[in-house]
């Protein structure tokens, strides 16, 4: 999942970086409004985590600019400020979410999972196919009851692809979730598809040639 961080303080976005990493996120950091408005106009996220005091250009209009551009990304705001009135107009003007600093980083990802959920129009957090289970909160997989050790990396393949069942994800798309700004490495997505279906079976995940990769729907 490949989460765009809008924050100016650099203590608070380094430790929200490397924590949001931890918990299988692919962050893209930037420290102004208007960093932030043009990597939004340029660059597909799978979620926005916007602090409202922005330099540059502030945080209600990167959501004002962003909803008026018809991006309906789930958006979560970060803000000191904590009056009624404030967390109203943000949720007004297209927030999904708030929390108020200072926060705990679980709470965080516990939200934004709930956002991921509502965003794939389902309920239930594992996701589950056939007999594979995903815990996004454990950070675990398993195959008929039994834990399976993935990579950082297996597991955001597997996590994307298991939260867009029947839907084709480009290579480009899965190198944007695995990546973000760091780089791609070179066959990289290959070697971790190849190592996923040494763990799952072959069949699980198709290759569409020169389009990408899909685990198709189970049948009824």
């Amino acid at each position: 999942m490949r989460l765009l961080l809008a924050e100016d303080d650099d203590l608070l976005g380094d430790g929200l970086c490397v924590g949001l990493k931890q918990a299988g996120y692919t962050v893209d950091w930037v420290k102004d409004g208007i960093a932030a408005n043009n990597a939004l106009k340029h660059e597909q996220f799978e979620i926005l985590v916007l602090d409202l005091g922005l330099p540059r250009m502030s945080g209600m209009e990167v959501l004002k600019a962003l909803r008026a551009s018809g991006n309906m990304i789930p958006v979560l705001i970060l803000t000191a400020l904590d009056r009624i009135e404030q967390r109203v107009a943000g949720l007004d003007g297209g927030a999904d979410d708030y929390l108020v600093k200072p926060f705990d980083l679980d709470e965080l990802c516990a939200r934004l999972r709930v956002l991921q959920r509502r965003t794939a129009g389902r309920a239930n957090p594992i996701l589950i196919y056939k007999s594979i289970k995903l815990d996004p909160a454990a950070h675990e997989v398993t195959l008929d009851g039994e834990v399976i050790e993935l990579s950082h990396h297996e597991f955001v393949i597997l996590h994307y692809l298991l939260d867009n069942i029947g839907r084709v994800i480009s290579r480009e798309k899965l190198e944007e979730a695995l990546y973000g700004w760091d780089g791609v490495e070179s066959n990289s997505l290959e070697v971790f598809i190849h190592h996923l279906r040494k763990k799952f079976g072959a069949s699980l995940i198709k290759t569409i040639r020169n389009v990408g990769y899909v685990i198709e729907k189970d049948s009824p």
